[in-house]
């Protein structure tokens, strides 16, 4: 017979796979060749020797079928870990050891490194226990799930009394489309909103529905062309953070509570604010009042520094449109580059510009952090 006898097998029931689907297989419970480390062609060529004391390669190769260069690896490995041994001589002769001896000794090496691994995490446990202390928990918590974090986002901005400071920035775990019904109440009891937006959350915002209602509400907002990360600080108690920022979706957060990663979350968005160009959207009355209303909007978010393209499809006109415009736009402010119009526009104060001091009385700069109100 050139084939492994189909009655017989080296290994017990259950450690017999190939030549069944990984499905079946699953199904039978018979994954433990995953956990010594053997695959289904180690198998296939340890069971070519059921029925008989050794064999050559070219025997194996005719019983089993596997390429000679492919069977040469799987024949050294499995002399590797007990399963073969080669006999001496001058022709490449193996002969099989009994697998209740070869699997034995496989499993007490996993044994072995299994009880390593455990030390290892036993030493990694009692020295995080030492350094962060027992209120470890209390400080910072993980949340996991967009509709979770969007759900404790609300709750965190709808406990603001005094302050909410954020950085907004993709990823998001709800569309931005419209004013955060949070944020619509907290303005109108007189909570402070202070906005940092990245460039890039801009173009992802329905401004019209979104950023301009809150601006008319009275949020504060500044651009910036990029951002580190993404945050909301409430009361300079809490701050929220995506775990990461490099997905496109935000999948899990960390609420942090009062300690110094808090304070360098102020700190952050305190330089962030300082060096952010104010935001004026034709929602805010001060630039509506000294822009001229058609030019407003245009205006507005030429100032944000958005790409043209984007502002057109703000602005729900075509590309061609929105060029025409602004060159009507830089007719009127008598300049022949951007550059000279944005210092006519700034000479006639239809722009305030940031200031280059410190706020005399910034609070979040002494504990602040938070994801946007739109998480």
């Amino acid at each position: 017979m050139d084939g492994p006898d189909a009655t017989r097998s080296l290994l017990p029931a259950g450690f017999q796979r190939y030549g069944r689907t990984k499905a079946t297989a699953a199904a039978a419970g018979d994954d433990l060749l995953d956990i010594i480390g053997l695959s289904e062609t180690d198998v296939e060529v340890y069971d070519a020797f059921a029925g008989t004391g050794s064999l050559t390669v070219a025997e194996i190769r005719r019983r089993t079928g596997i390429p000679q260069q492919r069977l040469l690896r799987v024949l050294g490995a499995l002399t590797e870990k007990g399963l073969l041994v080669r006999l001496p001589g001058r022709a490449e002769v193996y002969s099989a050891v009994r697998p209740e001896i070869a699997l034995e000794a496989m499993l007490r090496l996993k044994e072995q490194e299994l009880a390593s691994a455990r030390l290892v995490a036993d030493r990694l446990r009692e020295r995080y226990r030492a350094t962060s202390g027992e209120r470890a928990v209390d400080l910072i918590e993980v949340i996991h799930g967009d509709a979770l974090i969007a759900e404790r986002a609300d709750q965190l901005l709808r406990s603001a009394e005094r302050e909410v400071a954020f950085v907004d920035k993709p990823p998001y775990a709800r569309t931005p489309s419209v004013l955060h019904p949070a944020e619509r109440d907290l303005l109108g009891r007189g909570v402070r909103f202070r906005g940092v937006y990245e460039r890039s959350a801009l173009e992802m915002h329905d401004l019209s529905s979104d950023l301009e209602a809150g601006l008319a509400l009275g949020e504060e907002a500044r651009v910036v062309t990029s951002a580190p990360l993404k945050m909301i600080v409430v009361d300079q108690r809490v701050g929220l953070v995506p775990l990461r920022s490099d997905r496109p979706e935000v999948g899990a957060a960390l609420v942090i509570h009062p300690c110094a990663l808090l304070d360098a979350l102020g700190a952050v968005f305190a330089f962030l604010w300082q060096s952010g160009l104010p935001l004026r959207l034709p929602g805010s009355a001060e630039l509506a009042d000294v822009a001229p209303s058609d030019d407003a909007r245009l205006l507005a978010l030429l100032t944000t520094g958005l790409p043209d393209r984007s502002i057109a499809k703000q602005l729900g006109m075509s590309y061609r449109t929105f060029q025409r415009r602004l060159r009507d736009l830089m007719t009127a402010l008598g300049a022949t580059t951007r550059f000279q119009a944005g210092l006519q526009v700034a000479t006639r104060g239809w722009v305030t510009l940031p200031s280059t001091q410190p706020p005399i009385e910034d609070d979040v700069s002494e504990r602040a952090g938070s994801p946007s109100p739109r998480p």
